[in-house]
C-alpha cells in the first residue's frame, strides 16, 4: 500500500505531466495555425527580396554627377548599411541605444541633431544632402518629423529614403517592438507605414515605394517617382491600407523604377 505522502507526490507528479501535455498542444496547435502559417510565410517571402536599401540608396547616389552628400538617421551597426553607401561625404546620427559601440558622428536623437543643424551648431545650416535616408525609431510621429526635418536640408533633386513602409501584415506593424510573441516573432516594421502614406498625399512631394526589402519608402520635391494620392484612409486602418496596398504606396519593383525619367 503506498502511503500517503507518497500519493501527494505522485499527484504532483502527474498533474505536472498534465500541464506540459497541455502547453505542448497549445504550442503545437498555434505553430500549425494557418494565420501563423501564413505570417511566416510572409516574412521568407518579404526576406527573400532584393535588392536591399543599400543598393537602392547607392543607385540614387549614381545619378548624381557632381560630389554627394549623404545622411543616415538610424545607424545601429554600420555594417548592416552605412558602411555599404558609396557617397563623396557621409554623416551618420544615432543616440546608441540599440548598438552601444555606436561608431557614429552624431551621437544624439534625430530631433537633436536637426535643431543643432538649423542653429548652424554642426557642419552648416545651409548644407544640402542629395539622399537622407530615414532608419530610426519606427513610429509614426517620429518618422513624421524626421521627414519634415528632411525636408529643410535635402536637394530640389535629392531624395528622402525610409526603411520598413511595406509591413506585409498587421503583426509586423504593431506599434510595439518589445512584444514578440506574435505571429511574426522578432520581425517588426513598426508604423513607419503611417507616416509615409501621409506624406503620400502631400502637393510638397512626389513619392513610390520599392517593393523590396520590407518596403524602401521614397519622397522628392522635384523628381518625377509619382504624384501624390487622394488620402481615403482617414485613420490609418491596417485592413484599408492593406486593400489598397499597391495604390496607396505607390508599390513599384526597383527595375521599373530605374525606368523612369530621372
Amino acid at each position: 500500500m503506498i502511503s500517503f505522502p507518497y500519493k501527494i507526490k505522485i499527484k504532483k507528479f502527474l498533474s505536472r505531466i498534465k500541464l506540459i501535455k497541455i502547453y505542448y498542444l497549445m504550442g503545437k496547435g498555434f505553430l500549425n495555425d494557418q494565420h501563423f502559417l501564413e505570417v511566416k510565410k510572409k516574412s521568407f517571402q518579404e526576406n527573400s527580396k532584393r535588392p536591399f536599401r543599400s543598393g537602392i540608396i547607392n543607385y540614387l547616389l549614381s545619378l548624381s554627377q557632381k560630389p554627394t552628400f549623404y545622411l543616415e538617421i538610424g545607424v545601429r551597426n554600420p555594417d548592416h548599411n552605412f558602411n555599404l553607401i558609396n557617397s563623396t561625404h557621409k554623416y551618420s546620427v544615432d543616440p546608441g541605444l540599440e548598438f552601444e559601440a555606436n561608431p557614429v558622428d552624431f551621437k544624439m536623437t534625430s530631433d537633436i541633431f536637426f535643431k543643432k543643424l538649423s542653429n548652424g551648431e554642426i557642419l552648416s545650416n545651409s548644407i544640402k544632402f542629395d539622399v537622407i535616408f530615414i532608419d530610426g525609431l519606427h513610429l509614426a510621429e517620429q518618422v513624421d518629423r524626421d521627414i519634415m526635418n528632411s525636408l529643410k536640408f535635402i536637394k530640389d533633386d535629392g531624395f528622402i529614403v525610409l526603411h520598413d513602409c511595406n509591413p506585409p501584415t498587421e503583426w509586423h506593424a504593431r506599434e510595439s517592438f518589445r512584444y514578440r510573441y506574435t505571429p511574426a516573432q522578432h520581425l517588426w516594421n513598426g508604423t513607419t507605414w503611417k507616416a509615409f502614406l501621409k506624406w503620400r498625399s502631400s502637393s510638397l512631394v512626389k513619392s513610390c515605394c520599392i517593393d523590396s526589402d520590407w518596403g524602401v519608402g521614397i519622397l522628392s520635391k522635384q523628381q518625377p517617382i509619382g504624384e501624390p494620392t487622394e488620402f481615403i484612409n482617414h485613420f490609418f486602418e491596417y485592413n484599408s491600407f492593406n486593400k489598397n496596398r499597391k495604390e496607396s504606396l505607390n508599390l513599384i519593383d526597383f527595375e521599373n523604377f530605374k525606368k523612369l525619367n530621372i
